[in-house]
């Protein structure tokens, strides 16, 4: 069994470097080698290209590395499956999140989970939505919630709430009326996340679709400073209900309502098909589908 060796693999692999490998692995550098060098001859190939400052895996080392992550994953699935009992759900779960999921939206599941998992060991990780997808394909996560779709043939997805956004500004902007025409919105700064970020996709879909010209972009990577840019007069955004609702309960944020248009989309929860039956992942789907969003 190759397992301790592909562990090994994996993170000399992230980390391209034998003695912080060894730190890692708590093993020592002879054993990083062998471990490596037993690889190497199983499979029949170089994996790595090494130097005395770094490594560089070779094309087929990359091809063992998206390999080995399943691999991997599998085999701590089964160990799991195996030390599981009766209904219990222990060990850790590794939840991936979008910004606006994470921050508004998985607390409240996060607080059921607890309360009804006592034993699950939870970590989440916030990124944009293209970052989960990806954390997700390469096993660094069991589960990610994301803002819309993905195109990810290799992976699951099934939708969990509707999410409402809304045109904002602050009340002292300039020319600010709650209700606004097409036109009145044209050639305005639109404060918005950056590429990749599902909200970002939104917005840029809004823009093309309403044909609106736009007189800059001003791009942030957090929710929070989207919304501070825009209570200090900065520009107008679109954010979702969730990440505006104490702001405007105290005033500080205004919504722009357009007639007869509305802006929606879709919550979905996303898992590689190893993961299907993992049971902590049934634990937090569970959860889900329970909860009132």
């Amino acid at each position: 069994m190759y397992y301790d060796a592909l562990k090994t693999f994996v993170t000399l692999t992230e980390l391209k470097n034998f003695t912080k490998t060894s730190e890692a692995r708590h093993i020592s550098q002879p054993s990083v080698s062998l471990h490596i060098k037993n690889l190497e001859k199983e499979f029949q190939t170089e994996l790595f290209i090494r130097s005395p400052k770094h490594v560089q895996i070779t094309p087929t080392g990359n091809i063992l590395y998206n390999r080995a992550k399943q691999i991997i994953s599998l085999y701590e699935k089964t160990k799991e499956d195996i030390l599981e009992h009766h209904h219990s759900v222990q060990g850790e779960l590794v939840i991936g999140a979008s910004f606006t999921i994470g921050e508004y939206i998985l607390p409240a599941l996060l607080s059921k989970l607890q309360k009804d998992f006592p034993k699950l060991e939870l970590k989440v990780i916030i990124r944009n939505t293209e970052e989960i997808v990806q954390h997700v394909r390469q096993f660094q996560v069991d589960i990610g919630l994301i803002e819309g779709q993905t195109n990810d043939k290799e992976l699951l997805i099934h939708p969990f709430m509707q999410d409402e956004l809304f045109i904002i500004s602050s009340p002292a902007y300039p020319g600010f009326k709650s209700e606004m025409t097409l036109n009145d919105l044209q050639n305005h700064i639109w404060i918005t996340r950056e590429e990749g970020s599902g909200t970002r996709e939104y917005v840029n879909h809004v823009i093309r679709s309403n044909g609106l010209k736009v007189k800059s972009l001003l791009t942030i990577s957090s929710n929070q400073g989207v919304k501070e840019s825009v209570i200090q007069g900065m520009g107008i955004s679109l954010l979702s209900h969730s990440v505006i609702e104490r702001e405007l309960k105290h005033g500080d944020l205004s919504i722009i309502r357009l007639e007869n248009q509305s802006f929606t989309r879709t919550f979905s929860y996303v898992f590689s098909p190893v993961m299907e039956h993992k049971r902590s992942v049934e634990a937090f789907i569970q959860v889900i589908r329970s909860a009132d969003l």
